[in-house]
């Protein structure tokens, strides 16, 4: 699955949120946002009920916080980056500056792994990882994580 099929340049920005709460929160505006039928609590409670299992923060300043909704029919991303890394009880215990958060429908878990892991291992790509964190423009980080 191509990325600009489920991440909107609208989800995509450059943000200070200063905690994991709060770029929990505004990955759920930006959800609610763009898609009215969602509501910010709603998918504010999904990515919280999967972080309290345990920190989606996969080392190396990168996070990948995810949940499941029953009332979408076709996965929604979103991409922060953060201005000041957060703590975000990472494994590595470092902080995070770059977040790709997904949404799933609660039925289609195969499509959820492969999508988490197609993007982990483009975050694991040194020099995609060094763009990304030099950028300060939303627009451009979107062309950046699309390519």
């Amino acid at each position: 699955m191509e990325l600009c099929t489920i991440l909107q340049p609208e989800c995509t920005t450059c943000a200070t949120p200063g905690s994991k709460k709060k770029v929990l929160e505004l990955i759920s505006d930006l959800v609610a946002a763009q898609y009215p039928t969602l509501s910010s609590q709603e998918v504010f409670e999904s990515l919280l009920a999967r972080e309290k299992m345990g920190s989606t923060g996969i080392g190396n300043g990168i996070a990948i916080p995810h949940g499941r909704l029953t009332t979408i029919d076709h996965p929604i991303a979103i991409f922060v980056k953060c201005e000041e890394p957060i703590a975000f009880d990472a494994i590595d215990k470092q902080p995070v500056d770059v977040l790709f958060a997904l949404l799933v429908p609660a039925d289609q878990c195969q499509q959820h792994l492969s999508t988490l892991s197609s993007m982990a291992q483009k975050l694991s790509d040194k020099q995609v990882l060094k763009q990304l964190r030099k950028i300060h423009d939303s627009t451009e980080l979107y062309q950046v994580i699309t390519a």
